[in-house]
């Protein structure tokens, strides 16, 4: 109310496209009056449930002894694989995820049965009471001890442009380095639930937090063996999402569904905090070896790239994250002769998945070590570096999978922020500081930003969407996307609001809900604005035809002067209210609801040479980040952030700049305090609050100067020549850990490369202090 009132005020157009407009849900959130999943009603007959865990990383199920579990009190049923009518596997592709482990445990963690009992206490105990004889295999938990072992999901995947092995020979400069990137727990603040109920004929409705509802829908009757007609899957809202809700909410919704066809019960299985995190996936870490040659002004001649991820188990989403990886390894800049080696590792962990970037981030904060090696090896500014490699107009502009850029704004937007952040005097600044502080020592940095817009699986780039005029001119929409805090139902009401010229208030934003729109992709890859508001612009402007073919002849005046415009629609001789035509129409048996598609144009891959077109566009950006480190203790303060952030034509502002600022956080948190830590026996031993360490507010940079780039503005035709935000933000957070490692550099005076692995955390820091000092023969005693 308070952001219509204030566009009334200044005469704006109320809820429009191009404005900001508070999030649908945002009081509902601040009052706790947002029903999620765990909030609806509980029938009366409701069981609930709970997935018992494997105790071993890789062994054999020699035997199982459920009796004394089903004969606990209040225990209703127990099943596990034998008791799946349809089939044992919740894998988005492969085949490779069974729901509850058939003979073989590969992972700490993984499911072995569910137990529906009359309350989730009866639930946990009885799951104790499990009599269950393993024998053990040696685990292979580890990177290296994949390679070691030849344990591979797929074979070694290879990308290349040009003859790098050649220009590395002939290069004047040479540098080799490795360094490893941890993985991430999602962490959303709502866990993984699901909550199933039965119908006629042994159908089954499914309340689940997923993004992806209609592969919950295809899995779940997968597993029933049942057609997916018999399974319907509804989601209002998540609680966060960030890729953790694309593949993992299978599982539960199957058991969930499994228990309530077997007993004809409603049941509901939702996670605690410590479950959630030893059961599901997280984002892959990665070891990153490099090679790279150069000449003397650090314009790269050849680059050869080796990624090795930590897949997990099973293959989930690994080949599409790795490919992304692979894809964003060049970031903003020409390597117009390079290798890019895949390594994708299998383990006896719990299988990773999707995460905000989607291997986006691991492959760019490779190309952007390898900058700062550069600098620090010619003394030059990273920031010099960096734009002498920058892909320009011309010869300087295809990518090492072989697609053109053709929107060159990245040079503009870094000299932007370089003007707006200072940068140039501020890294004056740090040198003279450093210069006379020898325990604290601080660091700057800018680093820019290239994503790739599209799913890199070619035939999930489709949406479709449903729109409902009502005889007194409300809207109902519904589409495929889905909501999880990100803003995306608001920015399509404000689509479709937009396209009738009425206040967004008209437009009822509903669930998601398969039995509405079928066949959808999963809110993923930062396209649910691109290919959900195109699919409901579709619809909206079929009903809209209609109306202009209608009024026309009603009014007997000329289609092509008839106008939408403030909630009136404007004849040639007269205006009538939105709602009035809207009822004539229906009154002349016009028809006012429709269905709408959308494809995104121009793009292909084919996977087998790496080659193609994998995306529509690219979205941009640039942060300076600025530190402080303490020597002596290995923290870290992040003092000040500017971002400069490309969104295209921004559909709404206030919802862009929140996802920048969320993204932004959620990657420093990955690259600084997030470690994730199994032990030897494959068991994760951070999986609670109090072990695992995201950011909170006072980790927040004091000063942070967000701003959204003037001069932005989508090329391609998306919707209203917006581009995508989800993603790219988090990777923005680069710079922070390129300033951790100025910081770290300017103990030794720059004259060496620290070897810092991410997180960033107050050890490795430390441990990175400490390497440069033996080095370079640094005294601490001697500077203080």
């Amino acid at each position: 109310m308070l952001e219509r009132n204030k566009a009334q005020k200044q005469g704006g157009r109320v809820g429009r496209v191009h404005q900001e407009l508070a999030h649908d849900s945002a009081r509902k959130h601040v009052a706790g009056t947002a029903d999620y999943v765990d909030d609806t009603p509980e029938p009366t007959d409701l069981l609930h449930l709970y997935i018992a865990m494997s105790e071993r990383a890789h062994a054999r199920i020699v035997n199982m002894d459920l009796s004394d579990v089903r004969s606990a009190h209040g225990v209703v049923c127990v099943l596990s694989a034998k008791d799946i009518p349809g089939t044992n596997d919740v894998a988005p592709v492969a085949g490779d995820d069974p729901l509850f482990a058939d003979g073989l445990v590969e992972y700490h963690g993984q499911s072995l049965f569910v137990v529906a009992a009359e309350t989730i206490e009866d639930a946990r105990a009885a799951a104790k009471r499990a009599k269950i004889e393993y024998e053990d295999f040696a685990p292979s938990t580890t990177i290296k001890q994949a390679h070691q072992s030849k344990l591979y999901l797929e074979p070694e995947q290879v990308m290349t442009l040009g003859e790098s092995a050649a220009a590395l020979d002939k290069a004047p400069h040479r540098v080799k380095g490795t360094f490893a990137v941890g993985g991430q727990d999602h962490f959303y603040l709502e866990g993984q639930v699901a909550m199933t109920f039965p119908q006629e004929d042994g159908d089954v409705l499914v309340y689940s937090s997923t993004q992806n509802p209609s592969e919950v829908q295809h899995l779940v009757a997968h597993v029933l063996d049942r057609p997916n007609n018999a399974v319907t899957v509804e989601v209002r809202r998540m609680g966060g999402g960030f890729g953790g809700k694309e593949t993992q909410p299978a599982l539960l919704a199957a058991a969930a569904a499994l228990v309530t066809v077997k007993t004809g019960r409603s049941a509901k299985l939702r996670l605690d905090r410590d479950d959630d995190m030893v059961l599901t996936g997280k984002r892959h870490d990665f070891e990153i070896d490099y090679d790279v040659g150069f000449d003397d002004a650090g314009v790269i001649q050849g680059i050869e790239f080796d990624l090795s991820s930590r897949c997990g188990y099973s293959t989930d989403l690994s080949r599409a994250i790795n490919d992304r990886a692979m894809f964003h390894c060049d970031n903003t800049y020409f390597l117009k002769n390079a290798t890019i080696r895949s390594h994708r590792c299998k383990t006896h962990t719990v299988s990773n998945t999707a995460f905000r970037g989607f291997g986006g981030p691991q492959g760019m904060i490779g190309i952007e070590r390898v900058m700062d090696a550069i600098a620090q090896k010619l003394s030059l500014d990273p920031l010099t570096v960096r734009v002498r490699n920058l892909y320009t107009e011309g010869e300087r502009n295809v990518t090492p999978y072989h697609q053109t850029v053709e929107e060159i704004i990245a040079p503009q937007l870094m000299s932007d922020l370089v003007e707006s952040a200072n940068y140039i005097a501020r890294r004056e600044e740090v040198r003279a500081y450093n210069e006379t502080s020898p325990v604290l020592k601080r660091g700057i940095a800018l680093t820019p930003v290239k994503f790739g817009i599209s799913f890199t699986t070619t035939h999930l780039n489709q949406a479709g969407a449903l729109v409902h005029v009502y005889m007194d001119g409300s809207i109902h929409l519904n589409h495929g996307g889905t909501e999880m805090g990100q803003g995306l139902f608001v920015k399509v009401a404000q689509i479709v609001a937009d396209e009738f010229q009425v206040d967004v208030s008209r437009v009822k934003i509903t669930a998601t809900n398969t039995g509405k729109v079928p066949n959808t992709s999963a809110t993923a890859a930062s396209s649910g604005t691109d290919l959900n508001g195109m699919a409901a612009r579709d619809a909206a402007r079929q009903i809209k035809d209609r109306l202009v073919k209608f009024a026309s002849e009603f009014y007997q005046c000329d289609a092509a002067k008839i106008r939408f415009e403030d909630g009136l629609v404007h004849l040639e001789n007269q205006s009538v209210p939105f709602e009035d035509l809207v009822k004539q129409a229906y009154l002349g048996r016009v028809p006012l609801s429709s269905t709408g598609f959308y494809k995104t144009p121009k793009i292909h891959y084919d996977r087998a040479t790496h080659r193609g077109r994998p995306f529509y566009y690219f979205a941009y950006g640039a942060a300076v980040s600025e530190v402080v480190i303490d020597t002596l203790t290995g923290e870290h303060k992040v003092l000040r952030v500017d971002i400069l952030h490309d969104v295209g034509k921004s559909i709404n502002p206030a919802i862009d700049l929140g996802q920048i600022e969320g993204g932004f956080i959620q990657g420093m948190g990955w690259l600084t305090s997030e470690e994730l830590y199994f032990d030897d026996r494959g068991r994760l031993r951070t999986h609670s609050p109090s072990t695992y360490k995201i950011p909170v507010c006072s980790d927040r940079p004091k000063e942070f100067n967000i701003k959204i780039w003037d001069s932005g503005r989508n090329p391609e035709q998306t919707i209203h020549r917006s581009k995508a935000v989800g993603e790219p933000p988090l990777m923005l957070a680069i710079s922070v850990f390129s300033a951790l490692t100025d910081a770290v550099a300017s103990v030794g005076n720059q004259a060496v490369m620290p070897q810092l692995d991410a997180p960033a955390t107050p050890e490795r820091i430390l441990r990175a202090v400490e390497d440069v000092r033996e080095q370079t023969g640094t005294d601490l005693a001697a500077g203080l």
